[in-house]
């Protein structure tokens, strides 16, 4: 049965992703019928419990409750929306920005590539966490600043490796062959570049998600991503940071829910580059 199927779904690394995404896709989904609790409700009479199969836990909070009384397995599952939503559409904003001056730059060479290129090294030159929180200040707390935040930081990522591969699939013959029957600038990019770098876009996308993942915690975390009544991985990281002496399962189930969900992507990021890379493939056959 496995013959039937495309290369990429052969992949161990590529299933193994897949699945750890799924799951926190269907978390993300369907919050409001797999939580067990409300996320913000509080019960200040049971606080700080600690997981159902430890001493002291209660069957009604199978992960405990935090130092306010809310269900943690109930903030983990909301927490996982937040995280999907930055994971799809900053990666998304990034990339479309990124790859369109990667593909400005790479094709055309020149005095825009330079143009570009000096962009890209100024912009990396802030250190990326840094430059988040300094433009969180100036656009105030928002999933949506958040976003936008993260696209404004990470677009150099994609420029930058896309543009060096553009400018390989630029000097190819069958490049060259489409300029010379009359294809327009328009039509070569998108019929004969865009085509060849696509399996490196897709690496580039999966990848960015779990670097969005790990942008939205940190800004979660110093209070500068949603509100304090959205859950969030982060926020739930620095509500719990002080109480881990008497509890340290409130801060380590977000710490791996954060740990799984880069995981995830990562692994589907790896597994899609060895299984679409065409020089990768080749020099594993070799």
């Amino acid at each position: 049965m496995m013959q039937f199927l495309p290369p990429w779904m052969r992949s161990g690394r590529v299933i193994t992703g897949l699945v750890i995404v799924a799951i926190i896709a269907i978390c993300a989904l369907f919050a409001p019928q797999i939580a067990p609790q409300d996320p913000n409700e509080q019960d200040l009479v049971a606080t700080l419990l600690p997981p159902v199969w430890v001493s002291g836990g209660d069957a009604a909070h199978i992960l405990g409750t935090d130092s306010l009384g809310r269900d943690i397995l109930s903030r983990l599952i909301y927490g996982a929306r937040v995280a999907m939503l930055v994971a799809f559409f900053a990666s998304l904003g990034a990339m479309l920005l990124g790859s369109v001056l990667a593909y400005i730059a790479g094709y055309f060479g020149g005095r825009i590539d330079s143009i570009i290129s000096r962009a890209v090294d100024v912009w990396m030159s802030f250190p990326p966490v840094v430059l988040s929180l300094i433009l969180m200040v100036g656009l105030g707390v928002g999933l949506r600043n958040v976003i936008l935040a993260i696209i404004v930081v990470d677009w150099t990522r994609f420029c930058r490796v896309l543009r060096s591969e553009v400018m390989v699939v630029a000097r190819r013959d069958y490049v060259a062959a489409a300029r010379l029957v009359g294809f327009s600038h328009w039509r070569t990019i998108t019929r004969e570049i865009v085509p060849a770098t696509l399996p490196l876009l897709i690496t580039l996308v999966s990848l960015e998600m779990g670097i969005a993942v790990i942008v939205e915690a940190i800004l979660s975390f110093v209070g500068m991503s949603v509100s304090a009544q959205t859950p969030a991985w982060g926020q739930m990281i620095a509500d719990t940071r002080q109480f881990i002496y008497d509890n340290p399962w409130n801060l380590l189930f977000p710490i791996l829910a954060v740990f799984f969900a880069v995981f995830g992507f990562n692994m589907l990021g790896d597994g899609l580059r060895r299984t679409l890379d065409v020089r990768v493939t080749a020099t594993q056959r070799v």
